[in-house]
């Protein structure tokens, strides 16, 4: 049996992939669920959630290979398994996508964050001026604000260095989510009636419904968004027992976990407003009041999707690094590292490669998110590119080949179809907020 010197465990894994999963995605799920109704809307997250805990098992048995348990060959990231399962070229499909997606999500993020402080600030405005007071700021502030938190957290020089910020970060989403479904119910109780209706919202032509069905199906995609980092959590963990084995309880964990929550937030927040629906449940302003509580939900985003920005964004650091020290290993400008102690503050360790090159990561995030803050619309795009590669298309092809599955056997037709379907859906949601990111920019 082997050993590995990791420090991981079942609950780190756990935190990690909660504060993966439970992001910015979350918020707009009543928004959702308002578009496809009482029925379709809870269905569809049930069924997004079996879909990526069934291919998250497939993916689970790749991080070891040939045996998935105890092979001598370790991938370190989603894109080294591609990579020693089905060849380069796959491996450099693989590694657009997962790059778009990494980065996607941090403009997510980021847009996020600064609508979550925004947010805060309008509470308050809300809160001495009267409801109908004219409390509008602008996002960008807070993106910038934001940008300059992360060009910090990003000198860390591995996954393993945020395991804390990981941690604070998954309590900080079961606070704020907690928050949003205790106003969504209190909003029920205080209306006296549930709103809604089992078709969702009515539009004056089928090709607007339409629209709006794609989008939502697109934000829920990218509610579930963590097989991208999957393999590096899994990566963190120690052995015996077989990490494969603590990956898939923790993701089962984890995604039930978060998928009662998904349906008590997305539900109690469509019951509370019906048609009427924010595209952001805890910044639409459905909610004024208690105004301090809507605050703090939003503190607690903001301190969410700080960790989680850095989750989803030093496997790009580390893929790119490794890439060009590998390229130029003479190089002391990539390769040396330097302790710096600055006063009442204690030693760290820096890279003139990793500061320069994470500081332009940052940089062009921000600029990107402060081009194009559409909520809904960014969620949906990004659910919509990473969804079926990532999640479906590229953890059925290693399962393949990883045991050996023959062509025409029914394992693999029915593997084939289920992956075909999962595509339909993903163009289809990845069409329709394509088509509202380009309304939203014309009007």
């Amino acid at each position: 049996m082997m050993s590995d010197d990791f420090e991981g465990t079942l609950w780190t894994a756990v935190a990690h992939i909660i504060t993966g999963v439970i992001g910015s995605g979350v918020l707009s799920l009543a928004w959702s669920m308002a578009q496809l109704g009482w029925i379709a809307g809870p269905l569809a997250m049930v069924i997004f959630a079996s879909v990526t805990l069934f291919a998250t098992f497939l993916l689970c048995d790749c991080h070891r290979g040939p045996d998935p348990e105890y092979g001598p060959g370790r991938n370190r990231s989603y894109l080294e398994a591609v990579d020693m399962c089905l060849g380069k070229t796959n491996a450099w499909a693989c590694s657009l996508f997962i790059h778009v997606g990494l980065y996607g999500t941090a403009i997510a993020y980021t847009v996020t964050s600064a609508i979550s402080m925004r947010a805060i600030q309008k509470s308050n405005c809300y809160h001495r001026e009267g409801h109908e007071a004219a409390c509008e700021y602008s996002d960008t502030y807070y993106m910038l604000i934001f940008g300059a938190v992360q060009l910090i957290l990003s000198q860390a020089p591995d996954f393993h260095n945020i395991q804390s910020l990981s941690v604070i970060a998954a309590v900080m989403s079961f606070a704020y989510s907690f928050i949003g479904f205790g106003l969504g119910v209190a909003k029920v109780i205080g209306n006296g009636f549930v709103m809604g209706s089992f078709s969702g919202v009515s539009t004056t032509t089928s090709i607007e419904k339409m629209w709006l069905v794609a989008q939502a199906l697109g934000d829920i995609a990218f509610a579930y968004p963590y097989s991208l980092v999957l393999i590096e959590i899994q990566d963190t963990l120690k052995s015996p027992p077989p990490a494969n084995q603590t990956m898939k309880k923790a993701s089962t964990m984890s995604i039930i976990t978060t998928t009662i929550f998904y349906l008590f937030c997305g539900g109690f927040g469509y019951a509370a407003f019906g048609d009427n629906t924010p595209g952001n449940l805890l910044t639409g302003f459905g909610f004024y009041e208690p105004y301090w509580l809507i605050d703090l939900a939003n503190a607690f985003i903001v301190i969410h999707l700080v960790g989680g920005y850095q989750v989803y964004s030093q496997p790009i650091f580390a893929h790119f690094e490794k890439w060009i020290c590998e390229k130029f290993p003479e190089n002391g400008f990539l390769n040396n590292e330097f302790f710096l102690k600055p006063p009442l503050m204690p030693a760290f360790r820096w890279n003139p490669l990793r500061l320069c090159f994470r500081t332009v990561y940052v940089v062009s995030v921000t600029a990107i998110a402060m081009s194009f803050p559409y909520f809904n619309q960014v969620l949906g795009v990004i659910g919509g590119v990473i969804f079926w590669p990532l999640t479906i298309y590229f953890p059925v092809e290693m399962y393949f080949k990883q045991m050996n599955i023959e062509a025409w056997t029914r394992k693999w037709v029915m593997l084939r179809v289920f992956s075909y379907v999962c595509f339909i859906v993903s163009t289809f949601g990845l069409v329709g907020s394509i088509q509202g990111i380009i309304s939203a920019k014309l009007s």
